[in-house]
């Protein structure tokens, strides 16, 4: 009585495996950690958090649904971490944020322009300009503060900020890109 053993299949990955979500979190983590030991200097802290995302959205090129999930558990991890006057504004603005970061990302590749060595750079000023625009204007609503204050105090200092996070996302792209790539990621055009 000889058992036949059965072959064994291999199944190659596909560019839709749960890869983006180890990614993901792990830049996600790094980026609340970051965010929550930086220091407030002039009323400006780089959002590392969304830097973290502008980096594995230009590295996975989530689709729409993804993206979302992706703004909604960043927002929910620094809501404790927050600075603000109110944190849960951050929520509907990683939401923002997020999305803006997918569909530049899509708009990029759709255009034959995703490998674009500056495509992190304008992808983490825009995601960081959207989300802390939101932000800031939830942040007046609830506070009840005049639209001037929004346009003169809290909008240049998002612009600063935008551009903090355009530079981090520019300069971390590439190392994390080469560590993505290296260790089995697909690219995809």
């Amino acid at each position: 009585m000889d058992k036949e053993i059965p072959e064994l299949i291999t199944v190659e990955s596909s560019r839709d495996s749960h890869r983006w979500v180890a990614i993901t979190a792990l830049l996600l983590a790094i980026g609340v950690i970051l965010h929550t030991i930086s220091p407030n200097v002039g009323g400006v802290t780089p959002n590392w958090t969304i830097a973290m995302y502008s980096i594995t959205t230009n590295l996975t090129h989530p689709g729409i649904l993804r993206a979302l999930g992706t703004g909604f558990v960043a927002g929910l991890t620094i809501v404790p971490s927050s600075k603000s006057a109110f944190p849960l504004g951050n929520i509907a603005s990683e939401l923002a944020g997020s999305l803006t970061a997918c569909l530049l990302v899509k708009a990029f590749v759709a255009v034959h322009l995703g490998r674009f060595r500056l495509v992190p750079l304008i992808v983490g000023f825009f995601a960081t300009l959207v989300s802390g625009s939101v932000f800031t204007n939830i942040l007046c609503l609830v506070l009840g503060l005049p639209f001037s204050t929004w346009l003169k105090v809290m909008l240049p200092v998002v612009v600063v900020v935008a551009v903090l996070n355009a530079l981090i996302t520019q300069v971390l792209y590439r190392p994390v890109e080469k560590v993505f790539y290296t260790t089995g990621g697909a690219q995809d055009e």
